[in-house]
């Protein structure tokens, strides 16, 4: 049996597991999936190989520190400066990113991104992703961070306008979308943003999909706005990932119901 795991810190609210070992059942593959709530990163990483893991999902806080361990980056890895994805082949371990292909998917299902302007909440890994899928696909990203310096940062690097997040109420943008994790349960009535200039936006997309109607969506939907949730983003990077580690085109649409079942349940 191959084993594949999730890396993060917490680990406890992923839905990973039930979604990648729903996957693998279907697919008739041979596989089980774990989560390890890591403490040390370094040690991690050796341990996929001393353990023949196949492949790793990297998760919150270790998508770009996770990087110095890793043998190998593909391209966008290294335009991103962030991974989600590990690849173990032959013992040669190879850092991708499947959240930009994700985000890009669930984004193109709603709304052309192409000559359209993007806030973007965050500096980390995801907004990493979220900046470089923008531009790739001919939009506007703009970073707002409340760390100064990270924020940017990030901007500096994508060639982006940086704003302090207090100064969010001066923006119009054709979509929003954040990448930090407020809002995540169990933190569920928390909101990165005040409602009040939610009506900036025509579109809020939050990269979080537990719960799946986060704070910052249900002011966003009292304002006007259409909204998307972290839900369709988080099964295509699963399911990208799952082509990497077996070359199988995986069932997305079985991945989304039994991750959909598992939230209203909750």
């Amino acid at each position: 049996m191959k084993i594949f795991a999730l890396f993060g810190n917490p680990i406890g609210q992923s839905l990973s597991p039930l979604m990648h070992n729903a996957a693998f059942s279907k697919m008739g593959v041979v596989a089980h999936y774990v989560s390890f709530c890591v403490e040390n990163l370094e040690d991690a990483v050796r341990g996929i190989r001393g353990l023949n893991i196949g492949g790793v999902s990297v998760t919150i806080p270790f998508k770009t520190a996770v990087m110095e361990y890793l043998d190998e980056l593909d391209d966008s890895a290294i335009k991103i400066g962030a991974i989600n994805t590990i690849v173990n082949y032959n013992g040669r371990l190879t850092g991708h990113n499947t959240d930009w292909i994700g985000l890009t998917i669930s984004l193109k299902e709603s709304l052309k991104i192409e000559g359209k302007t993007f806030a973007i909440l965050g500096a980390g890994g995801a907004a990493r992703a979220a900046v470089y899928a923008v531009l790739k696909e001919g939009g506007t990203p703009i970073v707002l961070n409340r760390t100064i310096e990270r924020g940017k940062k990030l901007a500096g690097e994508f060639g982006c306008v940086f704003y302090h997040i207090d100064d969010i109420g001066k923006i119009k943008a054709d979509c929003l979308i954040n990448t930090t994790p407020v809002g995540m349960i169990p933190d569920t009535e928390k909101s990165p943003v005040s409602g009040d200039i939610l009506e900036n936006f025509r579109w809020v997309m939050d990269t979080i999909y537990n719960p799946l109607k986060t704070k910052l969506l249900r002011d966003a939907k009292k304002a006007g706005c259409s909204v998307l949730s972290g839900l369709d983003m988080f099964i295509h990077q699963g399911a990208e990932q799952i082509k990497m580690w077996t070359g199988i085109e995986p069932p997305r649409e079985l991945m989304r119901q039994v991750v959909l079942e598992k939230l209203k349940a909750s």
